[in-house]
């Protein structure tokens, strides 16, 4: 069975805008790493609007960005994309997958089915993973900001606290920091 990664940025006051995080080439080198180490992508709806509005264009080339998004995009482009939704069930971006039904059960089988891993992001579905305990790891780029607003990550609460093992801790050139947890169990 692949593990379930959950992956965002994140500020120093736990905000998950992704409009706070700093997106350098560093930065994208570091997720597109994180994605190639990965079997799948999995989202939420709103997620996978905000990355289907602007990465496709990025990847034909129809949109002005630097080497390391490109990059980025066009591997995003090839890459198994699996989206939680229950109020949409069309997905047309390449390589896009539909998850529906009862979502502990359709997360274990993709689990099942992807030993390289799944890369978790989308912050709300991460807290109903968490719920359901099927998060295994952590890999949060913190911020060197405080927003001083939210969405932020964990809003709507866990039942408990989560015991997690520091794996690694690697610093950026921008002041941001990798870190990567495991969950305790």
């Amino acid at each position: 069975m692949g593990k379930l990664i959950f992956s965002i940025n994140v500020t120093l006051d736990g905000c998950v805008d992704h409009q706070e995080g700093i997106a350098d080439d560093e930065t994208h080198a570091l997720f597109t790493r994180l994605m190639d180490e990965s079997g799948a992508m999995l989202w939420g709806r709103v997620t996978y609007e905000m990355m289907e509005g602007h990465w496709p264009a990025v990847a034909r080339g129809d949109v002005d960005a630097p080497p390391a998004m490109r990059e980025w995009a066009a591997k995003l482009q090839a890459k198994p994309k699996y989206v939680v939704s229950s109020t949409r069930t069309d997905f047309p971006w390449a390589n896009s997958h539909h998850i529906a039904g009862d979502l502990s059960e359709g997360v274990r089988k993709l689990k099942d089915a992807t030993p390289a891993g799944v890369l978790l992001g989308s912050g709300t579905l991460a807290t109903e993973l968490d719920r359901l305990d099927l998060i295994d790891e952590y890999r949060l780029l913190v911020q060197p900001r405080i927003a001083g607003h939210g969405p932020t990550l964990y809003q709507s609460g866990l039942p408990g606290t989560r015991e997690l093992d520091l794996v690694s801790a690697t610093p950026l050139r921008n002041g941001a920091v990798a870190m990567h947890y495991r969950r305790t169990r």
